[in-house]
């Protein structure tokens, strides 16, 4: 593993545990060269996935573009990370074993608008405006009456 401040190859585990969630090892790592100490997550990953985007073009799954959109929708909410880890490790796993080597930018925005709108109505309705490109504010006022008239208040 590279040192992440020296750029040096070899680096020493020091410790290892899964994480909260038992979707990933945690490791804490020495660097050879400078004595730097940082930590790295071990994921398993099922299949290369390939997601298309609503303009066609191609790009492998990423999980932390995922992560930061979710966590953006969730900032200042009070919503742990822990939460916002197993929703993201929730629909990593869904896509990876679908089966299918191509899944539509489509239909990870509504795994992730399910997961919000289970987790916090908020984050569900900022993760939305942004998913469903409201451009005014009769958009957010339209869609916040339908959440709250489905008991998502």
């Amino acid at each position: 593993m590279r040192c992440p401040f020296c750029a040096n190859d070899a680096s020493q585990v020091k410790d290892s545990r899964p994480t909260e969630d038992n979707t990933a090892i945690r490791r804490r790592r020495q660097c050879e060269g400078c004595g730097a100490r940082f930590t790295t997550f071990e994921r398993v990953q099922l299949r290369d996935v390939t997601v298309v985007k609503s303009d066609g073009k191609r790009e492998s799954f990423n999980r932390p573009k995922i992560e930061q959109s979710v966590s953006l929708a969730c900032r200042k909410r009070g919503i742990d990370q822990e939460r916002i880890d197993q929703l993201v490790s929730g629909i990593q796993r869904q896509v990876e074993t679908a089966g299918e080597s191509e899944v539509s930018s489509s239909l990870i925005g509504e795994m992730v608008m399910d997961g919000l709108k289970q987790i916090d109505s908020v984050a569900y309705i900022r993760f939305a405006s942004v998913y469903r490109d409201f451009g005014e504010a009769k958009d957010f006022a339209e869609f916040a009456s339908q959440v709250r008239d489905a008991g998502g208040e």
